[in-house]
């Protein structure tokens, strides 16, 4: 049986023959422009599966969501500006950044304590961000901080 990096080497694998020649066609003549439709549609789908509690549907959406990615990613390797293996790397490492109180020597024994620390680190992105010229834009900071921000206090609520 494959193990999850096999599984996702094929995943990956797949949507580079989709759009290679000889693949698909619908597939081929895809852009980052119309495929951004699917990509919020798909993402409505995985919210609803999990305002149901549709587990098996989850599962079925979460593939479709990660889809996008590797559609995103392929396209991006294709045009010479990223790889998944960048996404990949980036994501790896912002986990381990974010989480210092895991993977460093940071303490934070509570959800309202890991909310504090993100909060450093937010003021110290904030600045980093202010030294380079591209990066997410306020507004995409400030909406994922809000949320980071309201799942802490849900937590910090129920364990109180």
């Amino acid at each position: 049986m494959p193990n999850t990096g096999e599984r996702f080497e094929r995943a990956v694998e797949i949507m580079a023959r989709l759009r290679a020649p000889g693949g698909c066609p619908w597939d081929r003549e895809q852009s980052f422009d119309t495929i951004k439709p699917y990509t919020l549609e798909e993402t409505y789908e995985v919210l609803e599966a999990i305002d149901n509690r549709d587990w098996p549907e989850l599962t079925g959406e979460l593939g479709d969501l990660l889809l996008q990615v590797l559609f995103y990613s392929q396209m991006a390797r294709e045009e010479g500006h990223f790889s998944i293996d960048d996404v990949l790397d980036r994501l790896a490492n912002k986990l381990v950044d974010r989480h210092p109180h895991v993977f460093g020597d940071v303490k934070a024994d509570t959800p309202a304590e890991v909310l504090r620390n993100w909060e450093v680190l937010k003021a110290e992105e904030k600045r980093n961000a202010q030294k380079r010229t591209m990066g997410p834009s306020p507004r995409t900071r400030n909406r994922y901080w809000r949320v980071c921000r309201r799942r802490c206090q849900r937590s910090s609520k129920r364990t109180n």
